[in-house]
C-alpha cells in the first residue's frame, strides 16, 4: 500500500494535475477569504468554508480523474494487478494518495485561522467541525470518482462522470422540495451531503452524519475492489 501511494504522490507532483488542482483550490479559498472574512473585517469563516463545499464537488474530480485510466490506457494495470499486493491495498494506496493531495488542499483554512487568531479569538470549535466536516466531504467524493474513474480508460470521460456525480448531489436537495411523496423525499433527504454537512458548520459533530461519509466511502471503495476483482479474473 505505501509503495502505491508514494508512486500515485509523485505522479500528482511530476505532472500538472496536482499543480492545476492546488492553484484552482488555493485561487478560490483565498478569493472567498479576502472577500468574505478580510473585507467585512470578520473572524467567521463559515462562508469560505460553505464556498470550499461547492468547490470541492467540482475539483475533486481533477484528483480522481486519472487515478485508475490511466493504468487502463497505458495497460499497466496487469502489473498492478499481478503483483503481490492485495486489491484492497492496490486500492487503498491509489486513494489515500487522492486523499491526501485533498487534506494539503484544504489545510490552507488553517493557515486562515491563524492569521485570525493574530488579531482575535477565532471559534475553534466551529472551525473543527468545518474542517471536519470539509474533510469527510472529501473522503466520500474521491471514493466516488476513483471509482468512476475504474470503470474507463478515458480520464476526461472520468472526470465528467465525477463531475456529473458531484452535480447530481447537489441537485438532491432541490429535487427533495419538488416531490410530494413521502418516502421519497425522505431518501432524498438521506442521500444529501449537503444537509449532512450542515451539522458540521455549526459545530457539532454529529454520529450520523461521521457514518453517513464513511459509509460512501466505504461502498464505492468496496466497489472498486470489485470492478478490479472482475478485471483479473478476465
Amino acid at each position: 500500500m505505501l509503495a502505491i501511494l508514494k508512486r500515485e504522490m509523485r505522479n500528482y507532483f511530476t505532472s500538472p494535475i496536482g499543480y492545476v488542482y492546488l492553484a484552482v483550490f488555493y485561487f478560490f479559498a483565498g478569493f472567498y477569504f479576502f472577500g468574505s472574512t478580510v473585507l467585512p473585517n470578520t473572524t467567521d469563516l463559515s462562508n469560505v468554508f460553505s464556498s470550499l463545499f461547492i468547490i470541492s464537488l467540482f475539483v475533486l474530480p481533477i484528483l480522481t480523474m486519472r487515478l485508475m485510466s490511466e493504468d487502463l490506457k497505458n495497460k499497466t494495470d496487469q502489473a498492478l494487478l499481478t503483483a503481490p499486493i492485495s486489491l484492497f491495498s492496490l486500492v487503498m494506496g491509489k486513494y489515500l494518495a487522492a486523499l491526501a493531495m485533498f487534506v494539503i488542499g484544504i489545510s490552507v483554512t488553517l493557515a486562515y485561522a491563524l492569521v485570525i487568531a493574530l488579531f482575535s479569538t477565532p471559534d475553534w470549535a466551529m472551525l473543527a467541525g468545518h474542517f471536519i466536516g470539509l474533510f469527510l466531504l472529501g473522503c466520500a467524493l474521491a471514493a466516488i470518482g476513483m471509482f468512476i474513474s475504474s470503470l474507463t480508460e478515458n480520464q476526461v470521460v472520468a472526470a465528467a462522470g465525477a463531475f456529473a456525480a458531484s452535480l447530481g448531489l447537489m441537485l438532491v436537495d432541490g429535487l427533495s422540495s419538488l416531490t410530494q411523496n413521502t418516502l421519497l423525499k425522505k431518501i432524498m433527504d438521506g442521500l444529501s451531503f449537503n444537509s449532512h454537512y450542515t451539522s458540521f458548520t455549526q459545530g457539532m459533530l454529529s454520529l450520523k452524519d461521521v457514518v453517513f461519509f464513511l459509509s460512501i466511502c466505504a461502498v464505492f471503495l468496496f466497489l472498486t475492489v470489485r470492478v478490479f476483482e472482475k478485471r483479473r479474473w478476465n
